[in-house]
């Protein structure tokens, strides 16, 4: 009878995968090759603007005239439309839209870094707009001076505008999850086509200049590019020091 076979202990043995079952892949976001310097050139651009509209004043009186003219010639259709947009894309309801997708994308979707990565894309419209507005500080159309103010708002948090900054920033993450698919190109070109439909909406109601929502689009897109840089930088590095428990145990990597 045979004896039993003897054990290669020379073989190699599997090594285990360090990685945790549960870690999602890093998932990098588009990013301009200079990135740094494209968002610092955007930014001076946008301060640049603003400071130029403050200092000739008789450019803010031929950019009223553009405000006015679209008052002369309201419609209730067009109304309806513009007031719809005011309420969709203002900071509460927009918010929580952005709220609804990324809990969609990690809770269904099972993927949290793209939920998050989506969620900071989205709201860096916004928060680019602030930073301008409080840099500039310029004030409103005067709503007095309109043949129809559809919602008078005063103060000096005209220059970008808030509303088409975060149409430009989400478009840019709705993008962002589409690439990659057959639908990124469509997807591109509504979220283009919807961003410049806001910006007319915030000269239709009379809120905003034309220079306020020409520097939303490129304040938008220094947030999205210095977002985009610093999140494939660092991103790598926080993702793998969150608890496992946080990423659904079905997460595909």
């Amino acid at each position: 009878m045979a004896g039993p076979t003897p054990v290669d202990r020379s073989a190699p043995h599997p090594v285990p995968d360090a990685r945790p079952a549960a870690a999602p892949r890093f998932r990098a976001l588009p990013q301009a090759r200079h990135w740094l310097l494209v968002g610092t050139l955007l930014c001076a651009a946008v301060i640049a603007l603003g400071v130029a509209v403050q200092l000739v004043p008789g450019d803010t009186r031929a950019e009223l005239g553009v405000d006015q003219d679209l008052s002369q010639h309201h419609s209730a259709a067009l109304t309806a439309v513009a007031m719809g947009i005011n309420v969709l894309f203002g900071p509460v309801v927009g918010l929580v839209l952005i709220g609804v997708v990324a809990l969609f994308l990690w809770l269904v979707g099972r993927d949290l870094v793209k939920a998050v990565a989506f969620g900071l894309v989205a709201c860096s419209g916004w928060v680019a707009s602030e930073v301008f507005k409080l840099i500039i500080a310029r004030q409103r159309p005067n709503p007095a001076l309109l043949v129809d103010p559809l919602s008078p708002e005063t103060g000096s948090n005209s220059f970008p505008s808030g509303h088409v900054s975060f149409a430009v920033a989400l478009a840019f993450a709705l993008y962002f999850l589409a690439r990659g698919t057959r639908w990124s190109k469509v997807i591109a070109a509504a979220g283009a086509a919807l961003a410049l439909v806001v910006a007319w909406s915030r000269l239709y109601i009379g809120v905003h200049y034309p220079s306020d929502v020409a520097a939303s689009f490129l304040a938008a897109s220094a947030a999205v590019v210095l977002l985009s840089g610093l999140w494939n930088r660092f991103g790598p590095r926080l993702v793998e020091r969150l608890p496992s428990a946080v990423f659904l145990r079905s997460n595909r990597a």
